[in-house]
C-alpha cells in the first residue's frame, strides 16, 4: 500500500484501515491486529519467493580472489513510502577487476540485465479476519537506486527531518547518500551533504551524538580499496586463496556532524576518533555507560575494537581496553564483523555481542551497568556452538515474545573449507545460519535445528536485518546471501505470546528543512530513544529504537517488545535523545503504537 506525499505517518496506517484506531491519554494512536496460522508451523518460514522477493546477488568474482567480492551484501528493512509497513532496499555488486567483462564471471549474474541494486515495496494486505496477503513489489526503475557501483552495504534515518527515510549506501570506493523525495524517489545529494568517502565501507550509523535533534552519521571503513587485489596469496599447496585482513592498510573512520542545513561536516578530528582506528566491519550506537549521551563501538577485523565515549562537548574517547571490550578474556583481538547491543539479561543496560571467524566464538560482552564489561561468551553457553562458524549478520531479537531478547546469526565463511573444495563446490564457503534460545537464567541454547528448514541450508550468508515485516507482532528477518538468493525468514510464533509494538517519533520541537507544509509528515523515527516497558509481572523491559548493528544492514527502527507472561502494561517510559524523559500511561498491549515525543508526563 502507498499513501500520499502529504499524508501522516501517525501509527501503521496499513492496519488502521482494517480496524480503526483510537488515541490514548497519554497521546499515543493504537491499532488492533489479529493472526490465525496453524499451531503446528516452523518457527521461521522462508517466503521470499513466493511473496516476490526475487533478489540474488552477484559477486563480480573471476578467479583473481578479490577479498572484497566475499563481503557483500547488506540490506535496509525500511518504510520508505509511509505506508506503515517495512520496504526492502538491497545493494548488489558488480564486475571485479580492470578490463573484465559479465561473460568472464565466475558465477553469472542470474538477474535481469543491468545489474543493479534493488528497491521493493511491501503491499501487505490486512484482512477483515486478521489474516495477511505478503507481497512485494519491485520498483527500482525510476527510483534513483538503482546504482551500478559495487555496493557492500546501507544505513538509513532521516537526515533533513523531513519525515522520510533518507539511505546511506556504502561501497568499494564512493560512498553516497539518497535523499527520499517522498514520491517514490530519491536524490543522490552525496556531493552538496559532503558525506562521500573514497574507500572500502561496510557499515554506517544515523546517530545523533550531540543531541541537537539532527542525525550526524559515522562511517566505519574497512581498508584503502586501491591496494585490492594487489597481493598474490596461496595456501601450502600453492593452490591461490584470498588474502588476509592483516595485507590491505586499514583508514581511520569517519564522523560527520549534521549541521541542520542540509549539510555535514568532517568532525573525525575535532571528535578525536582519528587517532585509533583499524579495519571496521561493524558498527553501533548505544547509550553504553548509563550517563545519557550515546557511545559508538566499533568492530574491527582482527584487530582491538574501539569504545568511544561520548564526552557530551563533541568530543570522544576510546575506553574500550579499559571497559573491557577491545579484546576477549584472552587478551586476543578477533576477526570481528557483525556486531549489536541489547539488554539481554533485563538488568537495564546494554551487552554487546559480536560476531567472529571461524576458530574464534563469538563474544558477548556483560554489561554491569557502569559502562564495564566481562567476556562471559563460554559461561552463556555461545562459545563452543560458534567455533566452527564464521558469523556476519547478527542482532538480538525476542522471537518468541518471551521477554529474554534470543540471538540469530548469519554464517559463512571467508576461508575455503576443504570439503566443499574437494567436492568442487564452485563457492566453498557454505554454512548454515544459527538460532540461540534465550533461557531467561543467563544462558543460551542452540535451537537452529529446531527454528525450520531454512536453517538447514548451507549458504554463504551476510547481511542480516530484522523488523516486522507483516506487523503480526514478531520479528522477522531479511538475510542476503554472498552470489545466492536472500532470505525472507517469517517468524510464526512470536504473536502467540503477548507483545507491545512502539514507534518513537518526534514532536513539534524537532526541525524540519522541508519548505512545504504539504509534504510534511510526523516527525522522524527518534533513533536512540531508551524505552522501558514496566508489566505487571517481571523486571521492566528496556529496549532501544535503532536501524544500526549486525552487518552492512539497516533494521526496522520501532521497537517490539514481547512480554512473556505479563498481561498487562502499566506505563511505558522514554528516555529521548534529548534527554527528556516521559511516561506514557494507558498503553494496551498485542497493538502497534505511536508514541511523540512531547505528549506523554
Amino acid at each position: 500500500m502507498t499513501s500520499a506525499p502529504g499524508a501522516t505517518v501517525g501509527l501503521l496506517l496499513v492496519l488502521g484501515l482494517y480496524y480503526g484506531t483510537a488515541t490514548t491519554s497519554a497521546g499515543s494512536q493504537t491499532t488492533a491486529v489479529a493472526s490465525t496460522r496453524p499451531a503446528d508451523e516452523p518457527w521461521f518460514t522462508d517466503r521470499a519467493e513466493e511473496v516476490g522477493l526475487d533478489f540474488v546477488h552477484f559477486n563480480g568474482m573471476s578467479g583473481e580472489f578479490y577479498l572484497s567480492e566475499m563481503m557483500g551484501p547488506g540490506a535496509a528493512l525500511f518504510d520508505f513510502d509511509n505506508d506503515g509497513d517495512l520496504d526492502i532496499y538491497i545493494v548488489q555488486g558488480q564486475m571485479l577487476g580492470s578490463g573484465k567483462t559479465l561473460d568472464q564471471a565466475v558465477f553469472p549474474p542470474e538477474v535481469p540485465l543491468p545489474v543493479t541494486d534493488r528497491l521493493y515495496r511491501n503491499d501487505l494486505e490486512v484482512h477483515l479476519d486478521g489474516t495477511r496477503t505478503l507481497r512485494f513489489t519491485e520498483v527500482t526503475a525510476g527510483s534513483g537506486l538503482g546504482v551500478r557501483s559495487y555496493g557492500i552495504g546501507v544505513a538509513t534515518g532521516d537526515f533533513d527531518n523531513d519525515g522520510w527515510v533518507d539511505v546511506y549506501r556504502t561501497a568499494i570506493g564512493p560512498n553516497q547518500l539518497f535523499h527520499n523525495n517522498g514520491d517514490g524517489t530519491f536524490s543522490d545529494v552525496t556531493r552538496q551533504t559532503g558525506t562521500s568517502g573514497a574507500w572500502f565501507t561496510a557499515s554506517a550509523s544515523f546517530v545523533d551524538i550531540d543531541r541537537d535533534g539532527w542525525l550526524d552519521l559515522y562511517v566505519a571503513n574497512y581498508f584503502d580499496q586501491q591496494v585490492d587485489g594487489d597481493f598474490d596469496c596461496a595456501v601450502r599447496t600453492g593452490e591461490h586463496t584470498y588474502c588476509g585482513p592483516e595485507r590491505y592498510q586499514p583508514v581511520p573512520d569517519r564522523l560527520y556532524r549534521n549541521q541542520g542545513d542540509g549539510t555535514f561536516v568532517d568532525v573525525t578530528a575535532t571528535a578525536q576518533v582519528a587517532g585509533e582506528y583499524g579495519r571496521a566491519l561493524g558498527v553501533v550506537t548505544a547509550d553504553l555507560n548509563g550517563d545519557g549521551w550515546v557511545d559508538i563501538y566499533v568492530a574491527n577485523d582482527s584487530e582491538p575494537n574501539q569504545l568511544w565515549l561520548n564526552q557530551h562537548d563533541g568530543t570522544f574517547v576510546n575506553d574500550a581496553l579499559l571497559a573491557g571490550v577491545a579484546v576477549n578474556s584472552a587478551g586476543l583481538a578477533e576477526g570481528s564483523m557483525g556486531v549489536d547491543a541489547g539488554d539481554f539479561d533485563a538488568d537495564g543496560d546494554e551487552d554487546l555481542f559480536m560476531t567472529h571467524v571461524t576458530g574464534e566464538t563469538n563474544t558477548l560482552y556483560t554489561n554491569d551497568g557502569s559502562g564495564l564489561f566481562e567476556d562471559r561468551s563460554t559461561m552463556v553457553g555461545l562459545g563452543a556452538p560458534s567455533l566452527a562458524y564464521t558469523g556476519f549478520g547478527t542482532g538480538w531479537l525476542d522471537f518468541d515474545n518471551d521477554g529474554w531478547l534470543d540471538l540469530l546469526v548469519a554464517n559463512g565463511a571467508v576461508r575455503a573449507i576443504e570439503a566443499q573444495v574437494q567436492a568442487k563446490e564452485p563457492h566453498p564457503l557454505r554454512q548454515p545460519n544459527q538460532l540461540y534460545r534465550n533461557l531467561g537464567i543467563g544462558r543460551f541454547e542452540e535451537v537452529s535445528r529446531r527454528a525450520g528448514a531454512v536453517f538447514e541450508l548451507s549458504e554463504v550468508s551476510r547481511g542480516t536485518a530484522f523488523g516486522d515485516i507483516d506487523n503480526d507482532g514478531d520479528q522477522d528477518v531479511l538475510i542476503t546471501n554472498n552470489s545466492g538468493r536472500a532470505r525472507l525468514l517469517i517468524n510464526n510464533v512470536g504473536h502467540r505470546n503477548r507483545w507491545l509494538g512502539l514507534r518513537l517519533v518526534g514532536g513539534s520541537t524537532v526541525p524540519t528543512l522541508d519548505p512545504e507544509p504539504s509534504r510534511r509528515v510526523e516527525g522522524r523515527d527518534m533513533l536512540g530513544a531508551r524505552v522501558g516497558v514496566f508489566r505487571d509481572t517481571g523486571p521492566p523491559l528496556w529496549r532501544r529504537a535503532h536501524t544500526d548493528g549486525s552487518y552492512a544492514s539497516a533494521n526496522d527502527p520501532r521497537v517490539l517488545v514481547g512480554l512473556g507472561e505479563a498481561t498487562i502494561v502499566r506505563r511505558v517510559r522514554v528516555i529521548w535523545p534529548s534527554g527528556r524523559v516521559e511516561d506514557f500511561g494507558d498503553v494496551s498491549v498485542d497493538q502497534w503504537q505511536t508514541l511523540t515525543e512531547g505528549t506523554g508526563l
